[in-house]
Parts: C-alpha cells; structure tokens; sequence
C-alpha cells in the first residue's frame, strides 16, 4: 500500500522535502512507515522520532494501524508561546489574551463561546460540560503545537471550561497572537474547529421541559470536508504550495 508522509517546518528542512509517497506492506503502523522514511531519505538520522504525529488529520501514535492512501503529518516541537487550561474555573480573558502578547506580533484575535438561551425554540436554563479533564489537556496540547506549525503563529492559548454554565457564560476561549492579522484570524477559526470536533468534552443541555446530550453527530469524512470548504483552506494550501517548491529548489 501507499501513504503520503508531510514534513512540517525543520524536518522539512532536514529532509530536503515536504513531502513524499512510501510503500508499506500491509497492516503497517506508524512505525513502520518512519522507520521507512528514514531508510528513504538519507538525511533523516536512524534516531529519528517525530515530536507530533498526525494521520488524516487525527492525532496518532507509533502503534497506530495504517491504511493505503492514508495522510502522515509529522510535526517537530515548536518555538512559539502555547498555554492550554481545562477546569471549572471561570475563563479570565485578559490573562488569556495578555498570555499572546509579543512584542514582534501585530495582530491579537480572541474567540469566546458563550452559552446562549435558547436552541431551536426552546428555553435554555443551564449548561453542563462533562470532561476527561488529562485528556482533553493533551489533545488541545497537540491542537495548538498544530496549529502554530500549520499557520506560524507567534502564541496561542486556550482555555475550555466545564460543569455547569449559566446564560451568558463562556465555555470555550481561545487566543492567538502573530505578526499579521490573517494568519491570526484564521488560526482561531481553525483551533476552535479542531476542538470541537476531536477533544473528549461533552454539553447536555437543560431545559425547562428537559435534558439533552448535544453531539457534533460529525463523522471524519464530513469533517474532512469541512475542513476542505473552510476559510483557511486556501490558506493552508498556498503554504503547502510554497513549502513544496521551496523543497523542490533545494532538492535541484
């Protein structure tokens, strides 16, 4: 079978490409397909361990089972400022946002989900977020080491709460801090995206006349194609673009 690596960043650099095909046998893992790469490129030490690892755009490890065409990004630590927060405690957005803060940056863009009174017609009284309090630390973790290597951003924080929320509370912050606004803006969109969909964090809604768990109801080929139609998606792929001849050059 075949799988698609992308190298991000100064593995990218050290490989001299962004990205390359490999051929697995079947029911190949992760590890398999790096310790492949490595024997492909030359100038990929035998030492070589991928910091972050993404298959089709969900967080993987070595042991994870591969199948033909799936997508590897492999992501090398980052250098930018990363502060992530779960609890109950109340989002205090002037610590969020003063935690982005940079000299070097000219752009600073905050997001807050708050809790609203009402869906569809009926009368919102309450919220209650139900959380794996470590694991949603890690995957908003990994959410954000993404994100400041896909779209360079100088800083990023987020914070989610849960328990229970009153109307007009905020449930879900998130503040990015770089040195123009579009990648700004778009990182935002693009962590508050990822969040909602992959971070083990569950909202029942409580009404006058009931209660209900409320599910994205999203499955990954539905996301993937969200992904595709969202506003950083040209974005991502113009950077895709110039990493890929920027690689081609230094290969020539």
């Amino acid at each position: 079978m075949q799988v698609l690596i992308r190298l991000y960043a100064s593995y990218r650099e050290q490989a001299g490409v962004s990205r390359i095909n490999i051929s697995l046998r079947e029911g190949s893992v992760v590890a398999d397909a790096v310790e492949e790469l490595v024997k492909t490129i030359p100038a990929l030490p035998a030492s070589f361990h991928p910091h972050l690892i993404a298959v089709n755009e969900e967080f993987a490890n070595y042991s994870y089972p591969l199948n033909d065409a799936d997508d590897i990004a492999l992501y090398p630590p980052v250098s930018g400022g990363i502060d992530v927060k779960v609890g109950v405690e109340p989002v205090n957005l002037g610590v969020l946002t003063d935690s982005v803060r940079r000299s070097y940056n000219g752009a600073i863009v905050t997001f807050e989900g708050t809790t609203r009174d009402n869906t569809n017609g009926r009368q919102v009284q309450f919220l209650e977020y139900e959380a794996d309090q470590r694991m949603a630390l890690k995957v908003i973790g990994s959410i954000l080491h993404e994100t400041v290597i896909k779209f360079g951003v100088a800083a990023i924080s987020a914070h989610h709460r849960f328990g229970r929320l009153e109307i007009g509370e905020v449930s879900l912050a998130v503040a990015t801090g770089a040195a123009h606004r579009q990648e700004a803006y778009l990182a935002g969109l693009y962590v508050v995206d990822r969040i909602k969909h992959v971070v083990p964090v569950w909202k029942k809604e409580h009404f006058s006349d009931g209660e209900i768990w409320v599910g994205e109801a999203c499955d990954p080929e539905t996301h993937a194609l969200h992904l595709e139609r969202a506003p950083y998606a040209d974005f991502l792929s113009e950077v895709e673009r110039e990493a890929t001849d920027a690689s081609f050059t230094r290969a020539r």
